[in-house]
């Protein structure tokens, strides 16, 4: 699959072969949601487990009578009206990192680069230079490309930093490594433009 490579300054370099192993396949939906049902799951924070009755290290003798004592009638200390007592429908630590096969996690990431590619909505870069770093400057270079309200531009090993403070404070703009990019970040965006150093390092991710 070959893609025109252009830049912000208008000029169009020579196009870019895409791995159709990468970008040439067909997405399938169930794929797409079980690796971002994955991800979204494991971003979730367990509570921290509370101490409840059977956890606590006190007595469970009774320490008083059962009548007579003019108190209430307690069996243990253990009990969570005591200081130091075990707490009562305390939280529970749960498991919400479920596993999911690397080969279902590496699919599914090329079905989400291929989606973009195959609606056309995919832009490859030849650089993310933004003249002073300027938002300004940045937001007329956008609607001059057409990248439309929502994109997430992948770069290689670094953003580059120009473009990085330019789009600090565009809210539909999100900037990542080319390590960092993930299934749920791709989809959501309208738009997905890649560098020369993001096909590269996404094309040697899988081949390697």
């Amino acid at each position: 699959m070959k893609v025109k490579v252009q830049s912000f300054a208008g000029t169009e370099a020579a196009d870019i072969e895409l791995n159709d192993e990468v970008f040439g396949l067909d997405p399938r939906a169930d794929i797409l949601h079980r690796v971002v049902t994955w991800q979204l799951e494991k971003r979730r924070a367990t509570a921290r487990g509370t101490r409840e009755r059977a956890d606590v290290a006190r007595t469970g003798k009774k320490f008083g009578r059962q009548k007579g004592g003019g108190t209430a009638r307690h069996g243990d200390r253990r009990a969570p009206v005591f200081i130091g007592g075990g707490k009562a429908h305390g939280a529970r630590v749960r498991d919400f990192n479920p596993s999911l096969n690397k080969k279902v996690r590496a699919l599914g990431l090329k079905m989400a680069l291929s989606s973009h590619a195959k609606a056309g909505s995919l832009f490859v870069m030849d650089s993310l230079v933004v003249d002073g770093g300027k938002t300004k400057t940045l937001i007329a270079d956008m609607a001059k490309m057409g990248f439309g309200s929502r994109a997430l531009v992948i770069d290689g090993d670094m953003v580059e930093t120009s473009f990085a403070f330019a789009a600090g404070n565009l809210y539909g703009v999100n900037v990542l490594p080319a390590a960092g990019a993930n299934v749920y970040d791709i989809l959501k965006h309208d738009t997905l433009v890649l560098t020369r150093a993001a096909v590269e390092k996404l094309e040697a991710r899988f081949n390697g």
